[in-house]
């Protein structure tokens, strides 16, 4: 697992107000799900990304970021390593501050790329687990 240091993980999660959960289920027992309803329930605002949905959570469903009307500040990724890609393009794009990859996805060409411009990159690491660890200090 790539290390990152226990500050930097909890100033982006302090300084993060707006998550989008790109590839979010409808499904309650999928992780993206669990995650995402964890994050609204700790007061950030979530904005979901699945082109096949129209609601998660009661909050609209958006097909992807470009589409998002408002500034998203953490791009929380639950997609497959294929598409990490052009994820990280559209990040860039609209200029996210973060892109944090879940647990078993890692990237290294398209973290270079996102940290080149500016981006701060997380990979293989859960939003709730370090929230838990660090914010909450289970």
């Amino acid at each position: 697992m790539l290390k990152y240091s226990d500050s930097f993980l909890r100033n982006i999660l302090e300084t993060t107000k707006t998550i989008a959960v790109v590839g979010i289920s409808s499904r309650e027992t999928q992780p993206s799900h669990s995650v995402a309803k964890y994050l609204l329930e700790h007061g950030y605002t979530v904005i979901p990304v699945n082109p096949a949905l129209e609601s998660v959570l009661g909050e609209k469903c958006y097909p992807s970021l470009k589409d998002i009307p408002v500034k998203v500040d953490l791009i929380d990724c639950f997609r497959a390593l294929e598409h990490i890609p052009e994820l990280v393009k559209e990040c860039i794009e609209i200029q996210a501050q973060t892109i944090w990859m879940q647990l078993g996805l890692e990237h290294p060409e398209s973290c270079a790329l996102a940290e080149s411009r500016g981006l701060k990159v997380v990979q293989n690491r859960c939003t709730k687990i370090e929230h838990q660890r660090l914010i909450c200090e289970l």
